[in-house]
């Protein structure tokens, strides 16, 4: 049997922490606003029955769980591509502006791999892209054009350098 600690019990997961996120964020947007003036108590009893309105009704407690469950992968996501953006381009090296654009898009493009390989989703991603009947086709005219847009800007930009 698993055995549930107070942080996973029902109670504590569907009212005590949907009640105190919104009390929270209530009173401050209270108290930075000033809409009732500096009484700290008709702060706190206006952001109390908002905090109990909310977690007396289901839909939008889902909503705002969904929302808070999003942020915090989200946050660490971005944790994680910075950490590699400082580790690999620290403050002594010096790169173009360029270069670094493309080092952090790959960085990112990099992290984003391997949260849908974490998530499980990888196969089916890869599946819907590439095991299709008009896969084929597509990437096939995906590479053909982006092999003439390069070229046109090849070309492009070597006009531009030998009119100068």
């Amino acid at each position: 049997m698993v055995q549930e600690t107070i942080l996973q019990h029902w109670i504590f997961t569907d009212f005590v922490l949907p009640f105190l996120l919104v009390f929270l964020i209530v009173f401050a947007i209270l108290r930075k606003t000033k809409v009732l003036g500096d009484k700290e108590q008709i702060n706190a009893l206006v952001s109390f029955v908002i905090g109990l309105i909310f977690v007396a009704f289901v839909s939008p407690k889902l909503l705002v769980e969904n929302m808070i469950l999003f942020l915090s992968v989200a946050l660490v996501v971005v944790f994680v591509v910075l950490i590699i953006w400082n580790f690999i381009v620290g403050e002594e090296i010096k790169l173009p502006s360029g270069a670094k654009w493309t080092l952090g898009i790959i960085i990112t493009i990099i992290v984003l791999i391997a949260l849908l390989i974490g998530a499980g989703l990888a196969p089916k991603l890869f599946n819907l892209l590439f095991g299709q009947n008009w896969s084929k086709a597509f990437w096939s005219n995906l590479l053909f054009v982006v092999v003439i847009v390069v070229a046109l800007a090849l070309v492009l930009a070597g006009n531009k350098v030998a009119k100068s």
